[in-house]
């Protein structure tokens, strides 16, 4: 269920951030391209009022153009220097209220300087200070574009600014859609889950009178076979009904109930436990377990756990093979491993072996006693401590992966 939260959360976040992300882009890019466009048609309105010049020069090779020295421009500084043949500076012409500093005209000076061609350069809005087109031998116009860049520094931080409060409101506004659209899928799991756990205990106390019952019965030959039949199948569902309240009281672990635990040694006297069972199927234990690894937990579930995964291994080990269980910290990470030689799990069935009821060999587990609860209720509590399981096969080998994080 938790799963199901957060994908709906991400998905719902995800979807509102990009169309805020896109919104913040596209009102930049407007900006940036309204700007540029508006000091290249400056650039190139001036250059061509200087080129249309009839008589360029008068005696004192002075230019003669009353209309260029007339042009005004509001939104931008622009400035424009008229060349002679030998592509020096014989007048300098401010095309707003500012007149032409110093800096300017150094700015001016270096460019012909170093420019060989008539070419137009704007540059990146962002990081430069001035654009300008340089008409060899004839013309050069500056364009000042630092008010732009402040002008698009500005858009820029502010889009920044709104976008962090746009976040934490989608955030917000994300969590709420989330209860509203999970709540009925979450009260219909509650519901499930209760009938599940209701249902196993009002099932538990018939059936107890019924095994009882049942040993109390004369056994004689005419009706001993159906007796223990019956016995047999009451003691298949009696195990049933109590992993079905496991898996139950899995689901409803409060996290108010963990307390520091040394992991280590739940783990470390669990495996010995299971030595005697491991001997019977001529399967040996080995471990490998860093020595007081603390975690907050709940020690029934950790030891739960544990218990199954060996358990587990154990049925489905080879003959004569060996089991390992490590456990190991890194950092701020547990890592549990339970490693067996046996049948291989398909890369397909990774997944599904946690799921409930499900048994990938069905035969093997009918006479078991399996009913395919225990991996579901083993991905239940470590789900329910913040951690991740799983399960693969390589080279002869099937390993049980338990990850946790330590707080």
């Amino acid at each position: 269920m938790e799963n199901l939260k957060n994908k709906t959360f991400f998905t719902i976040f995800i979807i509102i951030s990009l169309f805020a992300f896109v919104f913040a882009i596209f009102f930049n890019i407007q900006t940036y391209h309204r700007e540029y466009t508006g000091i290249l048609n400056n650039l190139t309105r001036m250059k061509n009022l200087t080129l249309e010049r009839h008589e360029p020069f008068d005696k004192e090779m002075k230019p003669i153009n009353d209309d260029l020295h007339n042009r005004k421009v509001m939104d931008y500084e622009v400035y424009t220097f008229i060349l002679n043949e030998n592509n020096e500076i014989i007048d300098k012409i401010s095309h707003n209220d500012n007149a032409i500093s110093k800096d300017m005209i150094s700015k001016a000076e270096s460019i012909i300087d170093t420019t060989s061609e008539s070419k137009i350069k704007i540059g990146f809005l962002y990081f430069n200070k001035y654009a300008y087109n340089l008409e060899i031998n004839k013309s050069l116009t500056i364009v000042n574009i630092t008010n732009t860049r402040t002008l698009l520094l500005t858009n820029l931080i502010i889009s920044l600014f709104l976008i962090c409060i746009i976040e934490i409101i989608v955030y917000i506004i994300s969590k709420k859609i989330t209860e509203w659209i999970t709540k009925p899928v979450l009260e219909s799991f509650s519901r499930e889950k209760e009938f599940v756990a209701n249902a196993s205990h009002e099932l538990k106390t018939p059936l107890a009178v019924m095994m009882a019952n049942i040993d109390c019965l004369e056994v004689n030959k005419k009706n001993e076979k159906w007796i223990n039949n019956l016995k047999s199948e009451s003691d298949r569902m009696s195990n049933l009904i109590t992993r079905l309240l496991d898996l139950s009281k899995t689901e409803y672990l409060k996290k108010e109930n963990f307390i520091k635990n040394d992991i280590s040694m739940i783990i470390e006297k669990r495996a010995l436990t299971f030595e005697s069972l491991a001997f019977e199927k001529n399967v040996t234990i080995e471990t490998n377990i860093k020595e007081k690894i603390n975690f907050l937990c709940h020690k029934e579930s950790i030891d739960e756990l544990i218990s199954i995964l060996i358990d587990n291994a154990i049925s489905h080990s080879k003959e004569n093979s060996k089991i390992k269980v490590n456990l190991t910290n890194d950092k701020n990470e547990i890592k549990l491993e339970v490693i067996n030689n046996g049948e291989p799990i398909s890369p397909e069935e990774q997944d599904k072996i946690f799921e409930r009821f499900y048994r990938n060999d069905k035969s093997h587990n009918r006479k078991s006693g399996r009913y395919g609860l225990g991996l579901a209720i083993a991905k239940n509590i470590v789900t329910s401590h913040n951690g991740t399981i799983k399960a693969y096969s390589k080279d002869g080998y099937t390993t049980f992966e338990v990850k946790f994080t330590e707080h």
